[in-house]
Parts: C-alpha cells; sequence; structure tokens
C-alpha cells in the first residue's frame, strides 16, 4: 500500500519540522472533514509537547512520564482512555416441519460478548493510542483495535503517536555516552510501524502515525 501526504496540509510548518509523520488512506485529510476539532486539539497538542532530557536518559516502561503528560494534555481537551466492547445477539428460527407433526416455529436465541482492548484516548470518532518505548506488539494491537472498530463504523480514523529511532539513539548517547535507552530496535518507533502501515495491516481504516524526534528536545 502506498503512503499519502495529506498531513502536509492540516499540519503547520513548526510541526512538520519537529516530527516525522506517515499515513495511510489520507488520513489527516479525513480527521480534517469529520473530525475538525479534535485534529485541532492534536496539532495543539503537538505544538505544546517538549522532549525533556529525562525522556531521553531515563529508563521508562510502557507508561513514561512521556506518554503520561500526553494523555494528560489530551484528557484536558475531553479525550479518555475507552474500550469498545461488542455484543451480538443471534436468533435462530426453525421453521416446522409439517410431516412431523410440527406446527410452529422453534426459536434459538444466544448471545456473544467481546471485551475490546483499551484504547489510549478517545474522542468524538478518533481513537489515539501513545506508544512512546513499548514493545513493538503492542502496534498490531492498536492498528487490529482501529481496524475492528473502522469496519464497525465506530470510529473514522485510528491515530498513533510514536517515536524515531537511530536520531534518538544518537541524542541519548551524546547526553550521556553510556546509556542503554534505545539500545534495541523491538520497542514502538516509526521504523517498526512503517511496515505495518504499508502491507495494508489496517485494512480500509486511514491511520495517521507522528513521530517524536530528537528536533523536538527542548532547548
Amino acid at each position: 500500500m502506498d503512503l499519502s501526504d495529506s498531513y502536509k496540509r492540516y499540519f503547520p510548518a513548526e510541526v512538520l519540522q519537529r516530527y516525522e509523520f506517515r499515513e495511510t488512506r489520507n488520513a489527516s485529510a479525513i480527521l480534517q472533514a469529520t473530525n475538525p476539532d479534535e485534529l485541532q486539539q492534536i496539532v495543539d497538542t503537538l505544538h505544546w509537547f517538549k522532549l525533556k532530557e529525562a525522556d531521553i536518559i531515563d529508563a521508562g516502561g510502557n507508561k513514561s512520564d512521556l506518554a503520561g503528560r500526553l494523555d494528560n494534555k489530551f484528557r484536558e481537551s475531553g479525550w479518555r482512555e475507552g474500550r469498545h466492547d461488542t455484543q451480538v445477539n443471534s436468533v435462530l428460527k426453525l421453521m416446522p416441519y409439517k410431516p412431523a407433526g410440527e406446527t410452529k416455529v422453534r426459536i434459538a436465541k444466544s448471545e456473544v460478548i467481546n471485551e475490546g482492548y483499551k484504547v489510549d484516548n478517545v474522542k468524538a470518532r478518533v481513537a489515539l493510542d501513545v506508544e512512546w518505548n513499548a514493545k513493538d506488539g503492542n502496534l498490531d494491537r492498536d492498528i487490529g483495535a482501529y481496524r475492528a472498530l473502522y469496519e464497525s463504523s465506530i470510529i473514522d480514523a485510528g491515530v498513533i503517536i510514536t517515536r524515531t529511532h537511530s536520531d534518538l539513539r544518537e541524542l541519548a548517547l551524546r547526553l550521556n555516552p553510556a546509556s542503554t535507552k534505545f539500545k534495541t530496535s523491538t520497542t514502538t518507533n516509526l521504523d517498526k510501524l512503517t511496515p505495518r502501515l504499508t502491507r495494508g495491516d489496517a485494512g480500509g481504516c486511514p491511520i495517521l502515525v507522528i513521530a517524536i524526534s530528537a528536533r523536538c528536545l527542548s532547548e
């Protein structure tokens, strides 16, 4: 699948300079057309965000201080952690077979409830996850959840905020030559995410990816 670049029209130059972007199916244009307020809140959050030296040097798990700062900023704009559960009710009607003496329709009912994955931030018809430095399997979970939500007509697009890899690794080593931060490439980053986009893992769901780079470091 070819990547699109509608983000160039909807994100200001200052944001485009600091972050790396990828998208499928003109996700930014879709967001502008369907959820313009939420897209503007994403732009505003990217303007506000600054990368700190501690984000590069300190060890951090799935929910590091950086991810928490971003999530809290979205909370201030009305975004909330959310989980979409699905419930399927099936009704089977068995028609009577008169030679067997049957006269009435028999009805068999069943119900199946599937619990969905939690999404870090949900607002209107947009789902957004922050994947700063988690196991890269989280990307499969996120994209699979977006695809299911899109195919169920629940969201119009999915957004993932992640990071670049090599430039942040170089930055970490400049700040601390003994740093082991970003030593492994098996955690969530743009290089891991891009192939999942180009091979079409999200199906028809438009996906916007925003990667925090070394250029986001606060002076």
